[in-house]
């Protein structure tokens, strides 16, 4: 059986006492961390991992029937935590992987001192006045598109995620990012991603969190960032001048100095 650590592949870095924890969001692995931790590594433990399926996480470890909720992640997540003894670590976030850590602090409030969410969506799809970045026929039409060809959907999409005005290098390492995770598993977690709705656990997230918003951002649109600013006990909501969905790859000095605010 695969130990914890390995199916993750969690890395331990850094010198401190303090536990910082990275979790990365869909199409993405640990690496996309590379632009910010050296800023954290001389003051905190960092640990860093890949969701099974991504980065070299053991691809054997991967159960469909696990895996088609957020809670099989954050069953993970804990996991983890558990094996490494930690307590009062502070949760940092992606995308997807927010609401992920959130599920986590809900089951398990004594493993997290903080939670930060950078770039999070409770819910992908517009509905009941709540305002998203799509409405159910574009999700559709994006789940179709990938089930014919992911590897085609991902090089398309992947540049507007980013936002071309950062770049053509970072949109090619997002584009190429997308591509390495195996396309059946990558297809399921999207489908998993986008169709999940957690608007009704943000109430329930027990401990003091931060959600980090783009100015701009095609899949967490600032309507977003003030619904969950508004529904989520102890929110602190702070709005980026950055463009896009990844600030910690392409404004990285403007994220970590929200980030010290809020840790300090």
């Amino acid at each position: 059986m695969t130990s914890v650590l390995k199916r993750n592949n969690v890395s331990v870095i850094g010198n401190g006492s303090d536990v910082l924890l990275f979790a990365h969001g869909f199409g993405c692995d640990q690496k996309a961390w590379n632009y910010i931790k050296n800023f954290f590594i001389n003051d905190y433990m960092l640990v860093l991992l890949d969701f099974v399926g991504a980065g070299k996480s053991d691809l054997s470890s991967y159960d469909p029937i696990k895996y088609s909720s957020l809670d099989g992640y954050a069953t993970d997540i804990i996991e983890i935590c558990d094996e490494l003894g930690l307590k009062k670590a502070v949760f940092i976030g992606h995308s997807v992987s927010c609401m992920i850590g959130a599920l986590a602090s809900i089951k398990r409030p004594d493993i997290f001192k903080k939670l930060v969410f950078i770039c999070p969506s409770p819910c992908y799809i517009s509905k009941d006045n709540f305002e998203s970045a799509f409405d159910q026929d574009t999700i559709d039409g994006l789940m179709e598109v990938m089930e014919e060809d992911y590897i085609t959907w991902a090089r398309a999409t992947a540049p507007s995620i980013m936002n071309t005005q950062n770049g053509e290098g970072l949109a090619n390492e997002l584009s190429g990012s997308f591509c390495l995770i195996d396309p059946v598993i990558a297809k399921q977690f999207a489908r998993v991603t986008f169709l999940s709705d957690n608007r009704k656990d943000l109430p329930l997230i027990p401990i003091a969190n931060l959600t980090i918003q783009c100015s701009e951002d095609m899949l967490a649109p600032m309507s977003v960032g003030q619904y969950i600013n508004e529904n989520t006990p102890n929110n602190t909501l702070e709005v980026l001048k950055a463009h896009g969905h990844c600030p910690h790859m392409s404004h990285p000095n403007e994220t970590v100095q929200i980030l010290h605010a809020f840790l300090e």
